[in-house]
């Protein structure tokens, strides 16, 4: 269930602000969240604040550990040093989807004219024309939202191989107008859409489990949100080589298909839509074999064809109960 609860000042402090007598020339506002990861921050903020766009922007930091705040120090003292608009939080309640809704938040309410809210991870990189690039995808299409690659960057040469593995493929190849995005961590949203809606925009049960933002977009699709695709604006995500291993991809496979089952499980609103849903899943896995037979003939390599047996088998589990923790809880990181 999606928390009525607003946000308070318990939930949010501001730790560093800049630029407040400009606040209403912003037309795109940067949000960033980041747990524990000070380097990683800086290497991020570095590649935002070299964009060459002409475009008028901010950036909002969230710092999603109050506690130590050591992200939130790092990225002030860059931002200190730079001219943009920026502000730097303590996002207090703890989770992904409440760290995004404290970004959204300050982002609506800090800045009144912004257009549109771009989402980087704390683990990624932008290309100098990564905003302008998401901005005339966004005016192009006219779309409430607009996803973007995220190339995954192995620590180990090694295992760029595994770039190739559907947990790490982008689910579009071509830019324009798509059905529906999965990630949040490349997309560009449009500010008039998240005005529509009241707090939480991301619902905080998935804050451990994944999936609020697939979630989000579900709901916003449903009450007529538009959707594209803009491949040229990909960012480069730093992979660790544990998310090589079997038991990563395996648990991130069987995850997906667990989330994309509790999705739908969540937006139905008849019997029925229970019915075709439960049939779905037991038809996936079903088809699952042949699915991954092919995918072994196009990838030669059998822990890559595991992948559609496990998200179907994700589905199912979800459906009747029998969800496993560890699974359910497969982070990013």
């Amino acid at each position: 269930m999606i928390s009525p609860s607003p946000l308070s000042d318990s939930d949010i402090s501001v730790h560093f602000t800049k630029g407040e007598d400009r606040a209403d020339t912003v037309e795109i506002v940067v949000i960033v969240p980041t747990f524990k990861r000070p380097q990683h921050l800086l290497a991020t903020l570095k590649t935002v604040l070299n964009q060459s766009t002409k475009r008028s922007y901010a950036v909002v930091i969230m710092d999603n550990d109050a506690h130590s705040a050591e992200g939130a120090a790092a990225a002030a003292g860059l931002l200190s040093k730079h001219d943009l608009p920026s502000t730097v939080i303590l996002a207090h309640r703890r989770g992904n989807c409440a760290a995004y809704n404290a970004g959204i938040h300050t982002a609506l309410t800090t800045y009144p004219n912004v257009r549109w809210i771009q989402i980087i991870d704390d683990d990624e990189l932008a290309h100098r024309d990564w905003l302008d690039l998401q901005a005339a995808a966004a005016q192009e299409t006219n779309a409430d939202f607009v996803g973007a690659p995220q190339h995954p960057v192995f620590e180990e040469e090694g295992d760029q191989i595994w770039s190739s593995h559907p947990v790490f493929e982008p689910p579009y190849k071509n830019s324009g107008v798509v059905p529906i995005l999965f990630s949040s961590g490349n997309v560009l949203i449009s500010a008039s859409l998240l005005k529509r809606y009241q707090h939480p925009w991301l619902d905080e049960s998935y804050n451990f489990l994944g999936g609020g933002d697939s979630d989000f977009y579900s709901r916003c699709k449903q009450q007529g949100a538009t959707f594209a695709w803009c491949h040229e604006a990909g960012v480069e995500e730093t992979t660790p080589t544990r998310r090589t291993q079997l038991s990563w991809l395996n648990s991130r496979s069987l995850r997906n298909g667990s989330i994309s089952a509790l999705i739908q499980k969540k937006a139905a609103q008849t019997p029925f839509d229970d019915f075709r849903r439960i049939g779905k899943s037991l038809l996936l896995l079903a088809v699952s074999p042949y699915r991954s037979l092919i995918l072994f003939v196009n990838k030669r390599s059998l822990i890559m064809a595991l992948n559609p047996m496990n998200v179907a088998l994700g589905r199912v589990l979800m459906e009747f109960g029998f969800a496993n923790e560890q699974y359910k809880s497969a982070d990013k990181n």
